[in-house]
């Protein structure tokens, strides 16, 4: 699994980028975790609003930072089948 996270840099950015990090560590997946902060890749995902996540190149959150709980949420189910 390829997790990205784009934005250019700022706090929230960061914060999502330590959220992320942390809920792939508690669910014990295998992903390897990127950072993407060039703006010509960051909109050709269609993003408007940073940060924003994407997992296998589908974009699945933008505009806000999310709990380590919230990103585990996100993350369980396409992991599960990302397995299967």
């Amino acid at each position: 699994m390829i997790i990205k996270v784009l934005g250019p840099g700022c706090a929230n950015c960061v914060n999502l980028e330590k959220a992320t990090r942390q809920a792939v560590a508690d669910l014990g997946i295998d992903a390897e975790v990127e950072k993407v902060t060039d703006y010509a890749a960051i909109v050709g995902y269609g993003v408007m609003r940073t940060p924003a996540l994407v997992v296998d190149e589908e974009l699945v959150l933008s505009g806000r930072v999310p709990t380590v709980t919230q990103v585990r949420e996100i993350l369980a189910p396409l992991a599960a089948k990302a397995e299967s």
